[in-house]
């Protein structure tokens, strides 16, 4: 049995998806009690506190580790999570940690991903870790202004990075938790290009077919909108990245058409995928 955290997630949901299709038992945790492939077993639990993880855990083989928010939660010991994986007989983690834990070791949230990548290399277990750049489906964010005002607002709006799209990084995790080969890899993951936001506007008007307004935001109005939803540290991180990527962050990878044996999809393949949500 394989379980899989964040499961509702862009990266989590095709994963479950997969596992499930490819005849996998699989244990599917997030916060919040949602629909679920045939066959899947469900489990609410919060990864800030470890220990509720304790029931789905319980027969597992192998563990898809999402910590997202819950790495900066308040007295949060993502460490632990390993710990409680190895105890209840789980011998392989896939973790999805993040590309700026080699391109920007010195973030705040950076430091604290690599603490966890350490605590899994050291943990006995079999692993993979996946370092993923930034995701095509942070687009999602525009939906409800493109819906209402035609509008994308984003910062830096001519500044791109080579964005991958989630269901690529859940391929990769799900052959990572299925195939020994891939035990003790660490997989940067990228879309094949460099696209910015601006350009990334134009494609979401391409596959509406009306026009789409791009209005540039300051950093600090970006922030203030990241934070919403993400630590204040974690937004900052990833600022620096996209207003100035250095040349490692610039990068088109290989690792996906390594794992997969496939190019990477682009950005507009995963509008085309994604247009009702911008409709």
């Amino acid at each position: 049995m394989i379980v899989v955290t964040g499961a509702t997630g862009n990266v989590g949901q095709p994963l479950t998806q997969a596992l499930a299709k490819a005849g996998e038992r699989v244990t599917a945790v997030s916060r919040h009690a949602a629909a679920m492939p045939d066959g899947v077993r469900h489990v609410p639990a919060d990864l800030a506190e470890p220990q509720g993880l304790t029931p789905a855990l319980d027969g597992a083989k192998a563990l898809f580790l999402l910590l997202s928010g819950d790495l900066h939660a308040p007295e949060a010991r993502p460490t632990d999570i390993i710990d409680l994986a190895a105890a209840s007989g789980v011998r392989r983690v896939v973790l999805l940690s993040s590309q700026g834990v080699a391109t920007r070791p010195l973030g705040p949230s950076r430091i604290a991903m690599r603490a966890v990548e350490d605590a899994l290399r050291e943990s006995g277990l079999d692993w993979a870790v996946l370092r993923p750049g930034g995701f095509a489906s942070n687009a999602l964010a525009w939906a409800e202004s493109v819906r209402t005002q035609g509008t994308v607002a984003a910062p830096f709006g001519d500044v791109g990075v080579p964005i991958v799209d989630p269901a690529d990084i859940a391929e990769v995790a799900a052959a990572c938790l299925l195939d020994d080969r891939h035990t003790g890899g660490i997989f940067e993951l990228t879309g094949p290009e460099v696209i910015t936001p601006r350009q990334q506007s134009e494609a979401i008007a391409a596959a509406l077919g009306s026009p789409v307004r791009f209005h540039e935001l300051t950093r600090e109005e970006a922030k203030a909108a990241m934070t919403q939803f993400v630590p204040p540290e974690l937004a900052d991180d990833t600022l620096d990245i996209i207003s100035a990527p250095n040349p490692a962050e610039l990068r088109i990878s290989s690792d996906v058409e390594r794992v997969l044996g496939r190019a990477p999809r682009p950005f507009n393949n995963w509008v085309a995928r994604s247009i009702a949500a911008f409709r």
